[in-house]
């Protein structure tokens, strides 16, 4: 009785039901956990409690606390609504922001079991990612997207005002279609700063006011002084073409823009490269803030704060988060990110504490140092999904989760698997399955590669077409179309072999159907 009471005594909580001062003494039991035996590095965390309707609406706002008005996030809370209402669907735990401070949002829904585990696994879990990942670091402005999406939403909404909600809604319509065509993907010298966007917005604003003259549109265009026969290799030049960054381009070089549609362009692709460094690392992300929340979840049932129904609440919910369907299971739709990034930092742990012979050849820099979670830091910290899996991938795991490669080859009748389980197998599977994380992979590689801004102005741009996949006709004509209705003239599309530049097909001129500028 005694050794009951003292378990019992010891719960964080007992019962489904969540108050607030629950809710703080299991953040603060998480915590201990995770600074001391994680070494975790966070931003300062805010919690909200939040219901189903306002997790709908921020499904819908893309997941971000603030969000300028958009008709495409109005359908979307309707169609996810009505699923969510009918039961064919449920809603997330939680949505965390990458800010400081962290956003999470949890359900009121929940029982305190999951509050506890969403908690460990966004406040914690996420949090320390998104705070330490390289790319993360390079890409987004954690302390100034709060602030920028409080001026995006603000700004669009004046623009409404001043210029017309249908006019507004044309260009952001325009941005949206564009907005995976609008990140840079390499590395700038130094990190965004979203704070000194708002600012320069206002300067250059005041800096048009102070410079315009109505005489400038007498001046003559400079057509005559550059010449026809300007080459094209000096042309893309002075453009510095090619130019993947599309929405960039138009910002720059649109002529027929004004200064609050340029803004606008500004606002949407600094939202996509926000959202860049996410889809690249899914299975790192989620592989990171499932291993936290599921060492914690054990350690707290471990030191009697969690009871035996609360524990067998937290491995129903996780063994359902990382299941993965057989490859020959009506529901197999690819492998489970949360599954595979969580089975590699299981197998991490394992190679540093119990290593094999074989992990020994395969990982000699860490199998067998004892020092699990510093080695699932350096990897948190330096590597996207694809690298990730090149470096960490095991033969273990390999076996274990039962991968094969197999070629397919559309000329041929049959599959061929190509890669078993031995060595050369073993590396053909880990090279094959990094691949498919690879983003250049899955998004189209479209630039814009000449335009003569003193003749015709016809944007050209290039697919460059990888192992023969083409662009699908009709959505392509419809971003064409958006194209140019920024650009203000005809645009054409033509799809290049990346390895010969033959060029496979041309989509014609696409001329604007309504003009922004």
């Amino acid at each position: 009785r005694n050794a009951m009471t003292s378990r019992t005594d010891s719960l964080l909580f007992d019962g489904a039901d969540w108050d607030y001062d629950k809710i703080k003494r299991a953040y603060d039991a998480i915590e201990e956990i995770a600074f001391k035996e994680l070494g975790l590095d966070i931003y300062p965390n805010q919690i909200e409690v939040i219901s189903a309707e306002q997790m709908l609406d921020a499904y819908s706002s893309i997941g971000l606390p603030l969000m300028y008005k958009h008709w495409s996030f109005g359908k979307h809370f309707a169609r996810d609504e009505v699923l969510y209402r009918k039961g064919l669907r449920g809603l997330a735990y939680e949505i965390v922001i990458n800010s400081s401070p962290c956003i999470s949002y949890i359900m009121e829904e929940n029982t305190m079991t999951m509050q506890t585990l969403v908690i460990a696994h966004a406040a914690f879990g996420h949090n320390h990612f998104f705070k330490n990942n390289t790319l993360f670091k390079q890409w987004t402005d954690a302390e100034g997207i709060l602030d920028y999406l409080e001026f995006a939403k603000s700004y669009i909404s004046h623009c409404e005002e001043k210029h017309g909600q249908a006019a507004v809604e044309r260009v952001v319509d325009a941005a949206h279609a564009l907005m995976s065509h609008g990140v840079h993907r390499y590395p700038r010298k130094r990190p965004l700063n979203l704070r000194e966007e708002q600012k320069r917005e206002t300067d250059r604003r005041t800096y048009e006011e102070q410079m315009y003259n109505d005489l400038w549109r007498t001046v003559p265009r400079p057509a005559d002084v550059i010449g026809a026969g300007k080459e094209v290799i000096d042309r893309r030049r002075l453009l510095a073409l090619p130019e993947e960054n599309i929405l960039y381009f138009l910002e720059k070089k649109g002529p027929r823009l004004q200064s609050w549609q340029r803004e606008i362009l500004r606002i949407v692709r600094h939202l996509s490269q926000y959202f860049y460094p996410q889809k690249q690392t899914k299975v790192m992300n989620e592989g990171c803030a499932t291993t936290t929340h599921y060492h914690i979840m054990n350690r707290l049932y471990e030191k009697n704060m969690l009871s035996d129904g609360a524990m067998l609440e937290f491995l129903h919910s996780h063994t359902s988060v990382v299941f993965q369907p057989g490859f020959d299971d009506p529901r197999y739709a690819g492998l489970n990110p949360y599954t595979l990034g969580f089975e590699m930092m299981q197998d991490i742990r394992r190679v540093c504490t119990e290593p094999t012979a074989e992990d020994r050849d395969w990982f000699p820099l860490f199998a067998g140092c004892g020092d699990p979670w510093g080695v699932l830091r350096e990897a948190w910290a330096n590597y996207r999904d694809e690298s990730f899996i090149l470096q960490y991938l095991s033969p273990t795991l390999i076996r274990r989760m039962r991968l094969f490669h197999i070629h397919d080859d559309p000329e041929q009748p049959h599959l061929e698997v190509s890669a078993i389980h031995n060595e050369q197998g073993y590396q053909t599977v880990r090279k094959s399955l990094a691949r498919q994380h690879d983003l250049a992979h899955h998004e189209p590689d479209i630039q814009i590669v000449d335009v003569d801004l003193f003749g015709d102005r016809k944007l050209i741009l290039h697919h460059r077409v990888h192992n023969g996949i083409l662009l699908e006709e009709k959505e392509t004509r419809s971003v064409l179309r958006h194209l140019a209705n920024l650009w203000g003239y005809d645009v054409k599309l033509y799809e290049v072999d990346a390895t010969s530049d033959k060029v496979l097909k041309e989509f014609g001129d696409v001329s604007p159907t309504v003009h922004l500028g």
